[in-house]
């Protein structure tokens, strides 16, 4: 079975501001996007492991903003805002701390995802102090990290069953759309990915055929599976991966 792993793009466009409001927008080495979170979110003086547990949450999150298409299948013209209501807190301008940077350096281009799925894990966080949510406690994996705890095993105490992808390529921030439709007969990475979504689509809309196989082949039951898909979204049910679909 060919191997879907995300791009980790090299820059990124991020909106100085809520979703609607009329502020900014900067683009910024994607490096440089998560030496500026992590500065401005955690503290450099607490462990490395619990530095590494949230930075591997940083660049997961900003991914799987970027891999999405969060934002721009919505229409606007950035990957990400600084809104910690909605996404992370970037300071436009602001230095970096000289042991985050290093770690950045070394982590940038791993990020958390759930076995059997292509895209980066949307891993929230927060400080778990003044603000609690489901997901990675700041203060709570320095605490684990004194306890004893490596990153990974901090990771999973507060996401379950995560791996850890290493070393994915960089690149240009495309769409992800691969410009061609797919259907009955392709082959190759993109039919993994419709594949593997539409098996975990399927886990929430269980009128849409699971596919027992993950082969990247574009057969007969995995064109069932999208007229299902298109049928229940409101699409043309033609079987067909165009750009609406996909």
């Amino acid at each position: 079975m060919p191997t879907v792993i995300p791009y980790i793009p090299q820059r990124i466009t991020v909106h100085l501001g809520t979703p609607n409001s009329d502020a900014e927008n900067v683009t910024v080495s994607f490096p440089d996007y998560v030496k500026n979170v992590a500065s401005s979110e955690i503290y450099p003086t607490w462990d490395e492991d619990a530095l590494r547990a949230n930075i591997y949450a940083i660049v997961s999150f900003a991914l799987n903003r970027v891999y999405t298409e969060w934002y721009r299948s919505r229409g606007y013209d950035y990957d990400i805002t600084n809104s910690t209501a909605y996404d992370q807190y970037f300071v436009n301008g602001r230095s970096y701390f000289t042991n985050i940077s290093r770690l950045v350096d070394e982590l940038f281009n791993d990020f958390l995802r759930r076995p059997g799925f292509v895209e980066p894990l949307a891993a929230k966080f927060c400080n778990g102090t003044t603000v609690t949510c489901e997901g990675l406690s700041q203060w709570g994996s320095q605490n684990l990290a004194r306890q004893g705890y490596n990153s990974t095993q901090i990771l999973r105490n507060y996401y379950g069953r995560v791996e850890i992808v290493n070393d994915a390529s960089i690149r240009g921030i495309t769409s992800s759309y691969p410009g061609t439709p797919l259907r009955r007969g392709s082959s190759g990475p993109n039919v993994v990915v419709i594949q593997t979504e539409l098996n975990r689509i399927s886990q929430n809309y269980p009128a849409i055929p699971k596919l027992a196989t993950v082969d990247g082949i574009f057969g007969s039951r995995t064109e069932a599976s999208v007229r299902a898909f298109q049928e229940i979204f409101g699409l043309t049910p033609d079987g067909i991966v165009g750009k609406a679909t996909w």
